[in-house]
């Protein structure tokens, strides 16, 4: 019979994370474990990459109901935490590896699994003028071809003077230049920031304004003179006819896929069918897990064959992340076949 248990694991940011919402030294994230009675020593590993302050399902009673789908695993039903995106995505997870074998393989890698990498885009944190003048700095020495800004956390003019010195150094031909306001500029004053930075080459911008202004999101999407892509828009739309009204209604260039934030897989499948049949592009990006959650993501992405890079860089940020095969070499992301898991002995809950 399927049993399955969690465990709470905190995650420890090797320097601390700047965001447009806190400073980050920590996150808090959660493993769940599934196996069957009869042969316990194979089990699958999943994420559920709770982020707080973020994800829809922060929630008081998110325990509970990670308590409850464990407990009811041998039936687990998918419709009853649709408002748990970070549950249902550690679930998949860990069905998905315990079927494939319990190798930490839950999707199989059309490249990944052969020793060929996925490309990936380098972030760079927010910060004064002089930490992300290092930090894109760093990037490049690494071999990244494309980078991606966190801005809207300083002055603006600030920002614009860095992603302006940065592009004066490298033209488009050699350096995409990605920007992720995360919702911090006004309304009113995004149409203008959008056309000064066109000046520089953007490729694309990612969540200008805040979520929820679907007439002015329409409008921008409309005029800007850099694409646009949504992520934090699409994080607790539940119902596939929500998921379609909004693209129907705002028509983004490109959409940003966090599978423990927009639905699990089952849910990011979704929203990819819906984008693709408007023409509308995507990509994904993790939302901070571990390499639980990170290799997860890119082995399901490796399955669509991505074309362009992927926002999967973030393996190395933390001090006591879970060992495994998960590679970066610049702009790399691979599975190292010489490589293995390392899963520490963690003390699992088991519902009663």
């Amino acid at each position: 019979m399927l049993k399955a248990a969690y465990t709470p694991y905190n995650l420890i940011f090797k320097e601390p994370a700047i965001t447009s919402r806190a400073v980050m030294t920590e996150k808090l994230t959660y493993f769940v474990k599934i196996w069957d009675d009869e042969d316990p020593l194979r089990y699958g590993l999943g994420e559920c990459a709770l982020f707080k302050g973020l994800s829809y399902d922060d929630r008081t009673d998110y325990e509970m109901m990670l308590t409850q789908a464990c407990r009811d695993i041998a039936s687990f039903v998918p419709e009853k935490y649709q408002e748990y995106p970070s549950i249902l995505f550690g679930i998949e997870t860990a069905f998905s590896d315990f079927i494939h074998g319990g190798i930490r393989k839950p999707f199989i890698g059309k490249q990944f699994d052969d020793g060929r990498p996925i490309v990936i885009n380098g972030l760079v944190w927010m910060g004064n003028k002089e930490q992300m003048i290092r930090r894109v700095d760093e990037k490049l020495k690494a071999g990244f071809k494309c980078v991606k800004f966190k801005i809207g956390g300083i002055d603006f003019d600030e920002e614009f003077d860095i992603v302006r010195t940065v592009r004066n150094h490298f033209p488009a031909k050699d350096l995409e230049i990605r920007l992720d306001a995360n919702g911090g500029f006004s309304p009113l004053e995004a149409m203008n920031k959008l056309e000064l930075l066109s000046q520089l080459d953007i490729h694309s911008i990612e969540q200008p304004i805040k979520p929820r202004q679907w007439s002015k999101m329409k409008e921008l999407c409309g005029n800007s003179p850099i694409d646009i892509a949504l992520d934090e828009e699409l994080i607790g739309l539940i119902r596939n006819e929500d998921r379609e009204e909004m693209l129907d209604t705002i028509k983004p260039q490109y959409i940003i896929l966090k599978p423990s934030l927009c639905g699990g897989f089952s849910g990011a499948e979704a929203w990819i069918r819906f984008a693709e049949s408007r023409g509308i592009g995507w990509w994904a990006t993790s939302a901070l897990e571990s390499n639980i959650g990170l290799n997860a993501i890119a082995r399901w992405v490796d399955n669509y064959s991505p074309k362009m890079p992927q926002g999967l860089g973030t393996g190395n940020l933390y001090e006591n992340n879970i060992g495994s095969p998960l590679t970066q070499t610049g702009q790399s992301l691979m599975h190292d076949l010489n490589k293995k898991w390392s899963i520490p002995d963690l003390k699992w809950i088991k519902p009663e």
